[in-house]
């Protein structure tokens, strides 16, 4: 199969419901508001602002309505909001047209876990199934141009163990086959992975599995967390097999608390993705300077460190960036943000060169 990096891709940040549902409900809300105003400044096109869960089950939500009322919208950008029923609509939709989440799309979502569809859903897989005909049914009712599908932890489960590929291409073609007896065809798929199974290899065999056997999907979408810390290379081998769409969070906030392993499935850190995505001559739409102040301001906001990379080493300097030969000794986090801070950080460190010495003297090269 022919390779093909794309020109441009969209990221979605999801650090203000997925990043932050998993912190502290303590966090004051004037903070998240501030951290919502640094995400806006990023480029992204589209913000979700929270999730309108019942608080019970998701107590860093409860204040979600106060964050609707008091943030100021961004010229350019469709601000949404997660829902997961009826009521949720219908609390978001008061606050339309400043949060919109009215947008409509059609597709079907089956887990391969039957214990995560349990924990995380309430549902058995079966039942997931059995509720994959009424919304197929809605999408014909309402003249659907094409449908999506989804599948849960598809590379495995802290509960089951490993899926195999046969797994995934066995639940994708039940899916499918119900799509294509009511006469639409399926052109998104995502993957869904909160548990963090993902590795880059069993990505790229999924995919170029899928690509040769349904041609007619074209649009990918990656939510990959990053559990065990490969998924920054999992997003690599998706990238250059066409795909476009990734979420991603600040510093790689996140996790599930129905998968066993809480903030360590977090994400992958959005300024670590935009700086490798721009590497590569990829599009993003974003600010990498300004993703990266986002990020310090996510981990004063949290209150403790977060996991990205370049906003703790910075970039790879440019030209007119690159570190004076000379510097002195820089060994902390708090001096290696020097990219961002200047010098002054590491001021009073270790400075051993002295005139004379080999760092010193004319180069012969």
């Amino acid at each position: 199969m022919s390779e093909s990096i794309p020109k441009s891709v969209e990221i979605f940040d999801d650090t203000m419901r997925e990043g932050l549902q998993i912190e502290s409900p303590d966090i004051p809300v004037s903070e998240k508001l501030r951290l919502l105003d640094a995400i806006g400044e990023m480029g992204a096109k589209t913000i979700s602002i929270g999730s309108f869960a019942h608080p019970k089950w998701t107590p860093s939500m409860a204040c979600i309505d106060e964050i609707a009322e008091q943030f100021v919208p961004k010229p350019g950008i469709k601000y949404t909001a997660a829902i997961f029923n009826r009521r949720g609509f219908e609390r978001a939709d008061v606050y339309y047209p400043k949060i919109d989440v009215r947008g409509r799309s059609f597709g079907t979502h089956v887990e391969l876990c039957d214990t995560f569809a349990r924990r995380n859903y309430n549902r058995t897989k079966r039942e997931q199934i059995a509720a994959m005909d009424g919304s197929i049914q809605a999408a014909v009712k309402a003249d659907a141009e094409f449908g999506s599908v989804a599948l849960g932890n598809p590379f495995g489960s802290n509960f089951e163990g490993p899926f195999s590929l046969n797994d995934r291409m066995e639940l994708l073609a039940l899916m499918i086959e119900k799509w294509h007896k009511a006469g639409i065809e399926v052109r998104k798929l995502s993957f869904l992975d909160a548990m963090g199974w993902n590795m880059p290899h069993t990505v790229r065999e999924t995919l170029i599995a899928i690509k040769d056997r349904y041609p007619e999907i074209t649009d990918f979408h990656m939510h990959l967390h990053n559990t065990r810390g490969a998924t920054l290379a999992s997003y690599f081998e998706a990238l250059i097999l066409g795909a476009r769409r990734f979420d991603t969070s600040l510093g790689g906030m996140g996790g599930c608390p129905y998968c066993g392993n809480g903030r360590a499935a977090g994400h992958v850190p959005t300024e670590d993705f935009v700086h490798m995505c721009h590497q590569m001559g990829i599009e993003t739409g974003y600010d990498l300077e300004k993703v990266i102040e986002a990020a310090c301001i996510a981990e004063e906001v949290v209150g403790h460190p977060l996991w990205g990379h370049v906003s703790k080493a910075g970039p790879l300097p440019s030209d007119e960036g690159v570190y004076p030969a000379d510097m002195p000794f820089v060994e902390s986090l708090q001096e290696a943000a020097h990219f961002r801070n200047g010098p002054a950080v590491y001021e009073g460190q270790i400075s051993p060169w002295r005139d004379g010495d080999a760092l010193t003297r004319p180069s012969a090269a």
